[in-house]
């Protein structure tokens, strides 16, 4: 019965504009879109200039009144910035998108395009697109200006080191490092014979850098302080702080022959292990029986492991384990032969693809 009710079909009113008589749809202002914009500038009022401070020395970039925000140019960091500069005139429209326009980066310039909605005539809700022009001017941060004035004025260092060869592990933080921004503070970065060495502005920017590293790799840590000034007067004191930080030889692939205490304390794994994988955490297998278990960073630093790196080495390696299960299978030691046997299959698989 409803199937076959007549339904009367809808159409869109339609108007001629109030002012150029063009057919339009239906508004509460009666007038098109281009009559209207010719009408009522919603822009009019906004700010199409302004001037922001950047650091050229860190690339940072001044939000009053003493902060310093650090981001890449045409970044989500530095769009949110740029529109909260006009939050003034952003109260007189409602916001509805914003996009770089993209200027040469030496330029000094920087373009955002603002989509805003304002109501208008008769409740009509007209939107509109302007473009706002920022200048960069150059103006050094207070952790810049004095470390440009004296190089060696910083307040905390953290040095950064892994005393061993190779340093597959050290490597693999940088990138961490890099990834996460964990050094976004640091002022000043050198080298080192076996390491790096981080200068920061305030001891705050330092613990943090120095718990990331905690959180992502096996590390061993010392705090030093050294009296810079002090002021019998008002009884205040200047200190310089050290944090020396070491990270565990251990790298992934390394052949580890643990200590009797530690293998007992570890269920009796091994005591010869391979070290499969390095976070805060040290992933160790026994080849023979191809059981697993986590080091800690205590237990690490407790102990002391003998450590030899496998990593071009592994067809020695490989000839080693054959012959440590040939030895258990003529013992008749079947349960620990199979899956070393296992382990060695799956040994020879990973290398062959290499």
């Amino acid at each position: 019965m409803a199937a076959n009710m007549f339904v009367v079909p809808q159409t869109k009113g339609t108007v001629l504009c109030c002012k150029c008589g063009i057919l339009m749809a239906l508004n509460p202002a009666n007038m098109c879109v281009t009559c209207l914009r010719s009408e009522v500038d919603i822009t009019e009022g906004l700010r199409k200039h302004a001037t922001i401070m950047h650091c050229p020395e860190c690339d940072s970039y001044l939000q009053p009144p003493r902060t310093w925000l650090k981001a890449q140019l045409e970044s989500k960091e530095l769009l949110t910035y740029c529109v909260k500069r006009l939050e003034t005139d952003l109260k007189k429209v409602r916001l509805v998108n914003a996009e770089f326009i993209w200027t040469e980066p030496h330029s000094k310039r920087i373009k955002v395009k603002l989509k805003v909605q304002k109501e208008v005539l008769n409740g009509a809700i007209l939107e509109q697109s302007y473009v706002v022009q920022y200048v960069l001017q150059d103006h050094m941060c207070e952790s810049c200006t004095r470390f440009q004035a004296n190089p060696d004025q910083w307040v905390a260092s953290v040095q950064l080191r892994q005393r061993v060869s190779h340093r597959r592990t050290f490597f693999y933080l940088e990138q961490l490092i890099l990834k996460h921004d964990a050094a976004v503070h640091a002022i000043k970065i050198k080298q080192m014979d076996q390491g790096i060495d981080f200068f920061f502005a305030n001891k705050s920017h330092a613990l943090k850098f120095v718990e990331f590293l905690d959180k992502v790799a096996p590390t061993n840590r010392r705090e030093s302080k050294q009296l810079v000034s002090h002021d019998p007067k008002n009884n205040s004191y200047n200190y310089k702080y050290t944090f020396s930080v070491e990270i565990s030889p251990i790298c992934r692939e390394d052949l580890i022959c643990l200590p009797p205490r530690l293998a007992v304390s570890l269920g009796n794994l091994g005591p010869l292990v391979i070290c499969t994988k390095v976070t805060n955490n040290i992933a160790l297998l026994d080849p023979l029986t191809l059981r697993q278990c986590f080091l800690d960073p205590d237990q690490y630093w407790r102990y002391s492991l003998s450590i030899y790196s496998v990593a071009g080495s592994w067809l020695n390696m490989m000839s080693l384990m054959w012959k440590l299960f040939l030895q258990n299978l003529t013992s008749g030691a079947l349960n620990t032969s199979w899956p070393m046997l296992r382990w060695l299959v799956s040994l020879i698989t990973v290398s062959c693809s290499m």
